[in-house]
């Protein structure tokens, strides 16, 4: 250690501390406010952040939006912090759509707008244009947010009107939208087709496209980011004797499926989907099946070994997995009655 350059040895630890220290020690010096502001540190601490120490749940009701720790020996939530949001709303009008390393791609209800934000540092982007790019329409349009190879942080866009489909994508790095092709069934820009948030997960973002109804068909949508490439592979081979809905998440850079199945009883199975093998990993039951309305919502995320899923109405059940923990965070909404998201903390700018 005595032969490592003093610069080297102050560049490492500062890498090490937490997001909200890392803006404290900008006010120290010009050099050091340089250095933390360089590409090479945002990334180097980001990679180091994501920790299941580092995790965060933000939640959003009518009157609040809060932070707080999860506390993974009762699967509990420790105290909050409240978050004031830094750009106008109305009465916490704000939907989170997708997030990654920190950043959530959030939509303003009432103006339809879309943002670039991290709760931690506050800062904020607007992605909306006069030319009518970064708006979004709830159950028409699909959102998923991406870093690609040139560590330039993107937003996918995929929106349909009156039966056409238009896919845009957003460039942190040039601040600005762009139309890219999208060649796919054209039965998919039906309404009756529901659309998942993006999943970002080896290089590619993932979609569920269901059709609502029993029977109906189920796919899942990849988009290469960087080849801007899409195509379709299969669905794990679920029973069609119910309504059909996949979540996806990313563990360790493999993607997973929870594929729930049925109409008011429903079963959940938990995939691996790797190329063109689908591996169940197991099924619930172990835990008895969940009673859900036809439209709730299923969302999970994983703390030290265990996944959690829950009901839209906040209904908690476990799954103990025999396995080491996972250091991987997943993104959920509308849990406890509360809008929000499972985060980690970062420095990651939604602006250059």
């Amino acid at each position: 250690m005595a032969d490592l350059p003093t610069h080297t040895i102050v560049f490492e630890i500062l890498t090490r501390l937490p997001a909200k220290d890392v803006g404290r020690s900008k006010s120290v010096c010009k050099q050091w406010y340089a250095l933390l502001s360089t590409q090479d540190f945002v990334k180097i601490h980001c990679s180091r952040s994501v920790v299941s120490s580092n995790q965060r749940v933000l939640l959003i009701d009518d009157l609040t939006c809060s932070v707080h720790p999860i506390i993974s020996n009762n699967n509990d939530y420790g105290p909050s912090s409240t978050v004031t949001f830094p750009f106008h709303h109305q009465n916490n009008d704000v939907s989170i759509l997708s997030h990654l390393n920190g950043l959530l791609c959030v939509c303003l209800n009432h103006t339809y707008e879309l943002l670039l934000w991290n709760p931690t540092t506050t800062a904020f982007k607007r992605l909306s244009t006069p030319d009518s790019h970064g708006f979004y329409i709830n159950n028409l349009d699909a959102i998923g947010l991406y870093v690609d190879a040139d560590d330039d942080y993107k937003v996918l866009h995929i929106k349909r009107r009156s039966g056409v489909l238009g896919v845009y994508v957003y460039s942190r790095e040039v601040d600005s939208w762009r139309n890219i092709p999208f060649i796919t069934r054209q039965e998919y820009l039906s309404p009756h087709f529901n659309w998942s948030a993006g999943t970002f997960c080896g290089g590619t973002l993932y979609f569920t496209v269901c059709e609502c109804w029993i029977g109906g068909t189920n796919v899942v949508i990849c988009f290469d980011v960087n080849s801007e490439q899409f195509k379709e592979i299969s669905f794990p081979p679920v029973p069609s004797n119910g309504m059909v809905q996949g979540v996806l998440v990313n563990v360790k850079n493999v993607l997973h499926m929870f594929a729930s199945t049925g109409m008011f009883e429903m079963t959940i199975d938990l995939w691996t989907l790797q190329g063109d093998y689908r591996i169940k990993v197991l099924s619930c039951p172990p835990i008895p099946p969940i009673s859900l309305s036809l439209w709730c919502d299923i969302t999970h995320y994983v703390t030290n070994g265990n996944w959690f899923v829950m009901t839209k109405l906040g209904k908690l059940f476990t799954i103990e997995m025999d396995m080491k923990p996972f250091e991987c965070f997943y993104p959920v909404s509308w849990f406890r009655g509360f809008k929000g998201a499972v985060f980690v903390q970062t420095i990651v700018s939604p602006s250059i």
